[in-house]
């Protein structure tokens, strides 16, 4: 099969009749493995009904520890712990992220986790394997003055197009919301007198967000000059609900002039609104309830930021600095 070369063959066998029994034995041991892998991906397919895509990665992912361990004279069922810590050494050295190579691992780990249910391996040599650790991702923003010179400076039109121009990046900056709840505020969310907006973020969550007096005026001046009274908040220049696509174009329109990040997408301002409401001072389990986030691990992303801004003002203002 041109998987088992001769040269890495043991030398222990001392007649050819005893060195072709071990190959032979080794490539029908490699198709049972075949097997294995076709019967893991059909129980994902049928079974546990997965995406296509999903089942597509793992394929992927087999067929490459396959070949690797082809490569070490060896199938999944027989090897062990110390070849499965080789390969993950040689995706690394392969230069794949750790991201990627998390993925893998998840896979050979559900993988050898269904083979030890079918009674197809004694251990799991998989158990010991560990996730690597991915790189700290630190979520950019825009300055607090770069953001004043697009209120201030750079400006929206006079305008209904413009009005709801400028009431999308205003409602962005100024609640942190995602862009799907953005899309989905209705004109019953809004309560001008309480001055809060209900959205329902991930898995149905609902919550209330406080907004300024500033954007509770612009809000009802947008509602009267489009005499809605009912449905989306948020409509087009031909009266239909606002899609993500047409969201992101506003967006990136916007920030285009006024900052050289490379993302320029309603996410940014999230990020934006997270790390100033920190740099000013805001409670870090305030801020994790007004993102919707579940943990909050998710919010202390934002610290790093915070922590920068700290250092700026410091060498900015310490005689010593």
């Amino acid at each position: 099969m041109g998987l088992f070369r001769k040269e890495a063959t043991p030398s222990l066998f001392l007649d050819l009749e005893t060195l072709y029994i071990y190959q032979t034995l080794m490539k029908f041991l490699y198709l049972k493995m075949l097997d294995s892998t076709r019967d893991f991906l059909d129980y994902l397919q049928f079974e546990k009904r997965v995406s296509r895509h999903t089942v597509e990665a793992y394929s992927t992912d087999l067929r490459q520890l396959n070949a690797f361990l082809a490569e070490k004279q060896t199938t999944p069922e027989l090897a062990e712990r110390q070849v499965l810590r080789e390969w993950v050494v040689d995706l690394a050295e392969n230069k794949l992220s750790p991201a990627t190579i998390n993925r893998k691992i998840a896979a050979v780990k559900a993988y050898y986790k269904f083979l030890k249910r079918k009674n197809r391996i004694e251990k799991d040599p998989s158990l010991l394997l560990k996730s690597l650790k991915k790189p700290g991702n630190i979520p950019e923003f825009v300055e607090e003055k770069v953001m004043e010179l697009l209120f201030n400076v750079v400006g929206f039109e006079e305008s209904a197009s413009g009005l709801r121009d400028q009431l999308v990046i205003e409602i962005l900056y100024g609640t942190g919301m995602r862009l799907s709840e953005l899309i989905g505020l209705q004109v019953d969310d809004v309560d001008l007198s309480a001055r809060t907006l209900k959205v329902f973020g991930k898995r149905a969550k609902e919550r209330l967000i406080p907004i300024t007096q500033g954007l509770a005026q612009l809000i009802d001046k947008y509602l009267q000059i489009r005499s809605l009274r009912s449905g989306p908040l948020l409509l087009t220049d031909k009266g239909e609900p606002l899609y993500p696509v047409f969201v992101q174009r506003l967006v990136k329109k916007y920030l285009g002039p006024i900052t050289s990040l490379n993302r320029k997408s309603p996410h940014l301002l999230r990020h934006t609104y997270a790390t100033h409401l920190l740099n000013r001072g805001a409670d870090l389990n305030a801020i994790k309830e007004l993102l919707g986030h579940s943990s909050l691990a998710a919010t202390q992303v934002y610290t790093h930021n915070a922590i920068e801004e700290l250092k700026r003002t410091f060498l900015q203002a310490h005689p010593k600095a």
